[in-house]
């Protein structure tokens, strides 16, 4: 006699998928408040050059910030560049949640599948984590301490 398998997981099996999606959740957080630190950030430069746009040409005393915008401009792409890393990274490690609990329901193995959103999870983290080590490098300078 053949036996059927059930439609949905049982509650062990449930409760082995959620002990398994427990570090991509803390991930999954820590991605989200990295995000919020990086439009914090790109709020700031954003802030930053409009105030050095609304200098007016006659005001000799601040023209020298205008020199700032480049610098201002490479932030700006770099915080840009990281976001988009960071926004990937959380997307995967969604998609390694959703997986594992969908490969429960239809019982089959997940777990290269998982382990390969995990590391491009990850990639893209770092990847974010050096675009931001690359704009703090640029970020303090002496414009910043004076206006």
């Amino acid at each position: 006699m053949t036996e059927l398998l059930p439609v949905t997981p049982s509650i062990d099996q449930l409760g082995r998928i959620i002990a398994n999606v427990a570090a991509p959740a803390f991930l999954l957080g820590a991605v989200a408040a990295f995000i919020s630190l990086l439009m914090v950030r790109i709020n700031r430069v954003i802030d930053r050059s409009q105030f050095i746009h609304s200098i007016p040409e006659s005001d000799s005393s601040k023209s020298f910030l205008r020199a700032d915008l480049p610098r201002l401009r490479h932030r700006a792409a770099l915080l840009n560049r990281a976001l988009f890393c960071a926004i990937v990274s959380a997307i995967l490690t969604a998609l390694i949640i959703i997986v594992a609990f969908i490969s429960a329901f239809l019982h089959f193995a997940h777990e290269y599948g998982v382990a390969l959103l995990f590391i491009a999870a990850l990639l893209m983290f770092c990847a974010s984590l050096i675009d931001l080590a690359r704009e703090a490098r640029i970020a303090l300078h002496d414009n910043d301490l004076r206006a």
